[in-house]
């Protein structure tokens, strides 16, 4: 075993865990939120026409004015400073993927030597960051560094703790000079707002004047993996692309099913706890941990919260997840597919709407008349699903999220909706007048009692959709772990919106007495049932005969990013979002620009790691064992007792072979200038990939037979086992 992997081990083994949580033994209720300057802090802090405007705009939409930003302003830095803070941060969300922050300092001189609290309604509202070197698509030159933050009054201001201190934390938008989002929340508080104007317009045909405001909520499942950190720093591809780039398979991997479910490590569980204990801290909601199907591989979920506010929290989930691995030892895999041949890392985002005055839209009712609601409201999303598909598949394309798609472990690319038996027949009978057993015969009328209950579980769950009904929320298998939650939430958002303008424009045309607006509910529900049936599967969808099925019913289908950007990339798409007010046509193009530019780096970023550690680390190893088994072939022959030459032989030609594609895959490295940004894309993906994984492919047959101690690599058996 080389030195390397061989310290790496030790470390491994050797380890004891020092770290104890500040917030052992104490009961969450104590601690939880302690970090968030929350509606209570609001409540006892500001003055009670604030606080009643602010809660309007929170829960209703209505716009805050600026005046009482010099008193929300002087209320959180006051709450900051006491609990320790020194500085705040707008934290924003660039087309990086990632979160970016800029901190300044609470406190200024007042010329006498003396420092005063500098935080006022102008601080509170904006920031202005260098934006220069953040993904633009476009919309800025380089040299154009002006970019703005904008307070987002509808998620709340939180503490992070540092060793030396804390930090207030504002949750922003991020814009161009221009007024161009550049970010990923601007598009999401948008989406939202089109849904729910949408959504308020068909409740009002049901009789709902003043609902409230219809919300998008969304409660995403983080699946991750955790290995010990020194196997990580052995791993120059871990570091640099997330993923093992070599690897052979281990004799053992999750074929026995002993991970799923099972007893959570001592050192994993310690990790899990102190990260529920932060998480609560930041009013957080998370509910589930567990083992996941393969080894080393773990799950974390929360509860249902607003759109907008889940995707804050998750990002907040993601960079606890990785803060607090070292403590114990441990680095946070966040990639969807850090090992080959082993499941990878999904992030399952369950997606609903509802309002206080009605509560959960995708509820099944009590009634006729909620039924129909839930009816109709159901049916717009198959709907939206069918009629942007590219749009939903699109938003979970990245270079990462392809090693999983389409695999066994994972929703296929081919995007379908799961309703299950139940709800599938009641569709059926509504649209087609046929009859299973959801009801108890003829063609069900919506505007009677003939619709049988519906209880929240009306079927067993799918996992092979990619997009699930559960009973009384979708939920979209395909987001990848490493991904935000953001562009999908967007996609479904504005896609659902779309689908209810449909609805509502129908419906306001139909006749104002109760039983003729039944009848223009039961032609419309109808309508969309046998318009968009195409997209509704219940069976396997990992099965040959589905895929072919599929095809046959013209549903789309994109196995990479390239494919699938390009179908996205299509003037449904560029409509939906301009009509409702989601992105601008400028704004959509630069995202494109922006996606496609992302593969490229990251294919290009494997691609010389690629090279990189097959020449320096895995050929030496090789050429080192062949010597070895050349200098032992001559003694042995010398002895007339050869047995060397079989495998002296396969490993030379394991190395001959490796030599040849790693020329090939330097050849084929070098992008042609001629190719476009899209037509880059596809030759990566058609051109280079394939000879990565043909380079990989010699590798891990040159590990399985190399002598153990030449081999430079933590080894799968390793990393996946030794914990």
């Amino acid at each position: 075993m080389s030195i390397t992997r061989q310290k790496a081990i030790e470390s491994a083994i050797e380890y004891r865990n020092d770290a104890v949580s500040r917030s052992r033994g104490i009961p969450v209720r104590d601690y939880f939120g302690m970090n968030v300057f929350s509606d209570d802090q609001m409540r006892a802090r500001l003055p009670k026409t604030v606080y009643r405007a602010l809660r309007q705009t929170i829960e209703e939409g209505v716009p805050l004015d600026v005046s009482s930003a010099d008193v929300v302003a002087a209320a959180m830095s006051q709450w900051a400073i006491e609990r320790g803070a020194t500085h705040y941060a707008h934290v924003f969300y660039p087309l990086t993927g990632l979160t970016a922050e800029k901190h300044d300092g609470f406190y200024a001189p007042d010329g006498k030597g003396h420092l005063l609290a500098d935080f006022s309604g102008k601080h509170l509202i904006k920031g202005e960051p260098d934006a220069s070197s953040f993904p633009s698509g476009g919309i800025r030159a380089t040299f154009e560094a002006r970019g703005y933050t904008a307070w987002d009054v509808t998620s709340p201001a939180y503490l992070t703790e540092g060793r030396n201190g804390k930090t207030l934390c504002i949750p922003t938008a991020f814009c161009s000079w221009t007024g161009e989002a550049l970010d990923k929340k601007v598009p999401l508080l948008r989406s939202m707002q089109a849904l729910n104007k949408q959504a308020r317009r068909v409740l009002k045909l049901f009789g709902h004047d003043n609902p409230g405001m219809v919300t998008a909520s969304a409660g995403p499942e983080q699946e991750y993996f955790l290995i010990d950190r020194s196997f990580y720093y052995s791993r120059p591809d871990l570091q640099s692309s997330g993923r093992t780039l070599f690897g052979a398979r281990p004799p053992k991997g999750q074929e026995l099913d002993d991970q799923y479910y099972g007893t959570i490590p001592e050192r994993v569980l310690a990790f899990m706890m102190e990260v529920d204990q932060e998480l609560y801290k930041l009013g957080v909601p998370v509910k589930t941990r567990h083992n996941e199907v393969a080894p080393a591989q773990y799950e974390i979920a929360p509860v249902f919260e607003s759109a907008n506010v889940a995707t804050d929290h998750q990002y907040l989930t993601m960079q606890t997840l990785q803060r607090v691995a070292p403590k114990y030892g441990l680095a946070c895999l966040l990639h969807e597919k850090p090992f080959a041949g082993i499941n990878g890392s999904g992030k399952h985002v369950n997606w609903s709407l509802g309002c206080a005055g009605i509560g959960n839209l995708l509820n099944p009712g009590a009634t006729p008349q909620e039924n129909m609601q839930f009816l109709v409201f159901c049916a717009a999303v198959v709907r939206a699903v069918n009629r942007h598909g590219e749009m939903l598949r699109g938003s979970v394309a990245h270079a990462g999220n392809d090693h999983r798609l389409g695999a066994n472990e994972a929703p296929p690319s081919v995007i379908s909706v799961f309703l299950g038996d139940q709800l599938t027949d009641v569709f059926e009978q509504l649209a087609f007048g046929t009859e299973k057993h959801a009801s108890r015969g003829g063609v069900l009328n919506v505007g009677v009692d003939t619709l049988p209950p519906l209880p929240k579980d009306v079927t067993d769950r799918n996992r092979t959709s990619p997009f699930a009904f559960t009973g009384n929320r979708f939920e979209f298998r395909a987001v990848g772990s490493d991904q935000s939650i953001a562009g999908p939430l967007v996609a479904i958002n504005t896609m659902v919106a779309e689908s209810l303008d449909y609805v509502a424009t129908e419906l306001e045309q139909a006749p104002k007495d109760r039983a003729g607006f039944n009848r223009a509910v039961q032609d419309l529900l109808q309508r969309m049932i046998r318009d968009n049936f195409r997209v509704i599967f219940n069976g396997d969808n990992y099965s040959e005969e589905w895929h072919r099925e599929a095809e046959r019913r013209g549903l789309p289908k994109a196995s990479s990013t390239p494919e699938a950007l390009d179908a996205m990339n299509c003037p449904a798409t560029v409509e939906a979002f301009t009509k409702y007010g989601v992105l601008s046509e400028r704004e959509v193009s630069s995202r494109f620009e922006i996606y496609y530019e992302r593969y490229i780096k990251d294919v290009m970023i494997e691609a010389r790691l690629c090279l990189s550690m097959a020449r320096t680390m895995i050929f030496p190893a090789g050429i080192k064992y062949q010597q070895m088994l050349a200098t032992t072939s001559d003694a042995l022959n010398r002895l007339g007792k050869n047995h060397c030459t079989h495998t002296l032989d396969d490993v030379t030609l394991l190395l001959n072979q490796l030599h040849q594609k790693m020329a090939e895959l330097e050849a084929v490295s070098k992008l042609p200038e001629q190719l476009e940004l899209r037509e880059r894309c596809h030759y990566l993906n058609q051109t280079v990939i394939p000879v990565m994984n043909a380079v990989r492919e010699i590798a891990d047959q040159l590990e399985c037979v190399c002598a153990d101690e030449l081999w430079p690599l933590p080894t799968y058996q390793e990393m996946l086992f030794i914990r």
